[in-house]
């Protein structure tokens, strides 16, 4: 069997009415049909995750911030000397990643870490100066741009259902 390289055109002629006009889906091939991985719940969310990460990184540009750095420095705000196996294990970020990170925070003097005075294995970590500032910088464009932009979607009532419903999954499943 020999199979054509080439799309059949069609031989339908354009009504005067769309002469000259592209539609936007010409040329594109036709979307792939999801089947039953659109009703898997880990696929949707994992969807989702990547289009929220893209909206914070859009509103976080000026800042330079993904969401883990973010996190980062808010559970630091938030826990003054805590140490960082503390910070990482909340976040759920591995020990690699999680130096990484933090060599990445400190190279940019966003935070410190500190020696611990009770166990010298271990180092707390404190926001530098600077750290404060951005974050302050970063939780209003998060709050204005990025979280508006979700309660617009979703609608208050909504939002809060959704994080209702997620915080189970991440605490009970």
């Amino acid at each position: 069997m020999t199979v054509s390289k080439t799309a059949e055109k069609s031989s339908e002629k354009p009504s005067d009415a769309t002469k000259g006009r592209k539609d936007a889906t010409e040329g594109l091939p036709e979307a792939l049909q999801l089947g039953e991985l659109s009703e898997q719940l880990g696929y949707v969310l994992k969807r989702a995750q990547l289009k929220v990460f893209e909206n914070f990184l859009r509103c976080m540009a000026s800042l330079q911030l993904t969401p883990a750095q973010f996190s980062v420095l808010l559970l630091v705000e938030k826990n003054p000397g805590r140490n960082q196996t503390e910070i990482a294990s909340t976040l759920g970020i591995l020990r690699p990643n999680f130096v990484a990170l933090l060599d990445n925070l400190e190279s940019r003097d966003l935070c410190a870490r500190i020696r611990s005075t009770n166990d010298r294995r271990s180092h707390i970590l404190v926001l530098t100066d600077k750290g404060k500032a951005v974050l302050t910088r970063a939780k209003k464009l998060v709050a204005t741009k990025h979280e508006s932009r979700l309660n617009e979607l979703l609608g208050q009532a909504n939002r809060e259902a959704l994080l209702e419903m997620l915080s189970k999954i991440a605490n009970e499943f």
